[in-house]
């Protein structure tokens, strides 16, 4: 797992049928002090996350497991909203 704040929302105007109602949310990378780290990257909103939320994120096949569909492209995905660091 890592560590991210969401930053802002990525707006689509086609998507594939797996992503159908998901949101794509755009994260910055933070390290265990909250620091900002690396480029920010779209990951897949499965937990209802908002801007400026510090969220979990996970990257590959764990976050295509994290979408009902099973066969999908995510690379990357929201897992949960931190509450306290």
């Amino acid at each position: 797992m890592k560590i991210g704040k969401v930053i802002g929302r990525v707006v689509c105007e086609k998507k594939l049928e797996c992503f159908q109602g998901k949101t794509l949310l755009l994260v910055q990378p933070l390290n265990e002090k909250g620091i900002s780290i690396g480029t920010p990257l779209a990951a897949m909103d499965t937990v209802r996350a908002g801007q400026g939320d510090m969220v979990m994120y996970e990257g590959g096949k764990e976050a295509a497991m994290s979408i009902p569909s099973w066969f999908n492209p995510c690379d990357a995905a929201i897992i949960g909203i931190i509450d306290a660091l």
